[in-house]
């Protein structure tokens, strides 16, 4: 009969094929818009240690306020990730992804053409607001595309393009710098925040929490933000005011004080800042803190290699950029296939076995460096090795925690998980660069050793907490 579909293999119609594999790429573009800004996102934050010299030639800058360009991002992303999930479920992923992108421009543009550190500093707040608005949404809001059998996949090419970023960035930016001037790390934002808020209007359908009703928690909401802020600052500035100055001691206890207050608020609100419902699912309970105490290391780890590299080995900043290159690198390759593993197998031994790879390439480190260069027979093998275990674990840390999670709460999940995953970060560098300074003078090798000792450690209890803890089997498998 003329019109009618021809028959496909394995049951329904050409035409319902069609329909299928179009709406399949559809979500696949739409992820591939929220990888972008996640993209933009990494490589922003990387370039900017990148472009310090020059920030301080320029704007005759001192190291303390140098310092804050890096901080006050840091902290204000970490305190406001928690009330950006709970504004995307509830206003719209889309929307509040979308006054992110717009946000993060502004910062960038301001960032560009500030006159002097002060207004640099300030604008770096700007941009870190609509970061942590981009955070928890760009993935919240394509996640709902894909059935539970795929999500690890999406996620791991989300994961992908961070990698990415983190691969490249240092070497963005020294080009930029070298060949524009490094205001142009600030004003290259523009155009690619520009396409991609094109591409998520065209692409990428609106969702939300349809149940939520009523105003969130009007106390525990702004008492849970300064708690963190409090928390971020005693952390991040610890090193630089010391940790027994008055202010360092005063917002820790301050911050630490408000913690169960937030929490009690969270337990008898119906709208609280902290989701506390998410931690009846083992999956997100477990792949949390197993994530926490892997980032008490990630971070720190791959500071202490770009100090390896430039400070005992007297690698220039660009040639530590490309000699860190590698391992992102493998990590990128590795992230996608292994989402699609988790998808098929389950997270449990993937994360684990990622996890235990990082704790190697760092134990290679600690047997195998010495004062004298030693890139291709000890950093590069313990660098490709970092990035597999890398690839295998990061951004399915994310997929396995969120795993169980329903729709409705995707980005708060999300948000929670970066949280953790923020104040560990901050932690963790903090730590190392207090192990690192400890110690006689003169032996920076025992630094680096104390500190590679502090990362294994971090990775080895949380691949044995994922291990022990995390449920088996596939997400797929689990909902049945």
């Amino acid at each position: 009969m003329v019109g009618e579909a021809n028959p496909v293999p394995g049951g329904g119609t050409g035409k319902s094929r069609i329909t299928l594999e179009a709406v399949e790429r559809r979500s696949w573009l739409a992820l591939g818009a929220a990888t972008a800004a996640a993209f933009l996102v990494v490589v922003d934050v990387s370039v900017v240690n990148v472009a310090f010299p020059s920030i301080q030639q320029s704007l005759e800058a001192s190291n303390a306020a140098l310092s804050w360009i890096v901080s006050g991002y840091s902290i204000t992303v970490g305190s406001f990730l928690l009330l950006s999930g709970r504004l995307a479920d509830r206003q719209g992923r889309r929307r509040m992804f979308n006054v992110g992108l717009g946000v993060f421009a502004v910062g960038s543009l301001l960032c560009g053409v500030a006159p002097q550190v002060e207004v640099l500093i300030a604008a770096r707040v700007v941009q870190a607001i609509g970061g942590s608005l981009i955070m928890p949404s760009s993935l919240a809001m394509v996640l709902p595309e894909f059935p539970v059998s795929r999500r690890s996949a999406a996620i791991g090419m989300w994961g992908a393009m961070g990698a990415l970023g983190a691969a490249f960035g240092p070497s963005i930016g020294a080009l930029l710098i070298n060949g524009l001037g490094w205001r142009w790390i600030f004003y290259i934002n523009l155009p690619i925040a520009a396409l991609v808020l094109l591409a998520s209007n065209r692409l990428v359908r609106e969702s939300r929490d349809e149940t939520a009703q009523g105003r969130l928690d009007v106390v525990g909401v702004p008492v849970g933000t300064l708690a963190l802020a409090l928390i971020m600052v005693a952390i991040v500035q610890g090193e630089g005011w010391g940790y027994g100055d008055v202010r360092v001691v005063a917002f820790a206890v301050v911050g630490v004080v408000l913690l169960p207050v937030v929490i009690w608020r969270s337990r008898s609100h119906a709208n609280p800042l902290l989701d506390l419902t998410l931690f009846r699912f083992r999956s997100f309970s477990v792949g949390t803190a197993s994530f926490g105490f892997y980032a008490l290391g990630f971070v720190p780890g791959f500071l202490m290699s770009s100090l390896l590299l430039q400070d005992l080995w007297g690698l220039s900043v660009l040639e530590a950029g490309l000699g860190l290159t590698p391992g992102p690198i493998m990590a990128t390759l590795l992230s996608v296939p292994t989402g699609r593993l988790a998808d098929r197998w389950g997270h449990r031994w993937l994360v684990t076995a990622g996890v235990v790879l990082c704790a190697l390439a760092y134990l290679v480190l600690l047997v195998g460096a010495s004062e004298s260069s030693a890139y291709f027979s000890v950093f590069l093998p313990a660098n490709l090795i970092l990035g597999t275990g890398v690839g295998l674990s990061i951004a399915t840390f994310i997929s396995a925690a969120m795993s169980d999670i329903p729709p409705p709460r995707f980005a708060i999940a999300n948000a929670t998980v970066r949280t953790v995953q923020q104040v560990c970060f901050a932690l963790g560098i903090a730590v190392v660069i207090a192990l690192f300074s400890t110690g006689p003078a003169g032996d920076m090798l025992g630094g680096f050793q104390r500190a590679w000792i502090w990362v294994i450690a971090s990775f080895a209890v949380s691949a044995v907490l994922f291990a022990i803890g995390f449920p088996s089997g596939t997400a797929a498998r689990r909902t049945r």
